[in-house]
């Protein structure tokens, strides 16, 4: 990974910033354009990319943010929590792009997203789960 997107805001995006750091990677973070302001204050010195709309619908636009992933050459993708870190079909949309989803594979956010599915994986793995109904019941 040379270049990452942050598609969050706020704590978890100079979290993310901190890690790419780390890595040896550039980190591009998006903002939504009534954020600019806040966006060149929180994340100084950094690249940022401007998306179009407000709040946080801007940062929910799986199109706008894969565009600003290739426009800006980033080879990865993290979204951190909320928004669309637990959207199995981003991921997928993401890695079909040849990018890297930085969380769950698409597979996984399918089958743990379903909570009869993931019970069942829990039950496969003799992992302890609280009692409940079964699907049917």
């Amino acid at each position: 990974m040379k270049r990452l997107l942050i598609a969050n805001r706020g704590e978890i995006a100079l979290r993310y910033r901190y890690a790419a750091e780390q890595l040896g990677a550039e980190a591009v973070r998006i903002y939504a354009e009534d954020e600019a302001e806040e966006a060149a204050r929180a994340f100084r010195g950094g690249k940022l990319t401007a998306l179009t709309g407000k709040g946080a619908k801007a940062y929910l636009d799986q199109g706008q943010i894969l565009a600003a992933a290739t426009r800006e050459g980033c080879d990865a993708v993290a979204v951190g929590y909320g928004f669309l870190s637990e959207n199995a079909d981003f991921a997928a949309k993401i890695e079909a792009a040849g990018l890297i989803f930085v969380g769950p594979a698409p597979d996984t956010l399918r089958r743990l997203g379903a909570k009869d599915e993931a019970r069942a994986l829990a039950h496969q793995a003799d992992v302890p789960i609280a009692p409940g109904l079964e699907a049917g019941a």
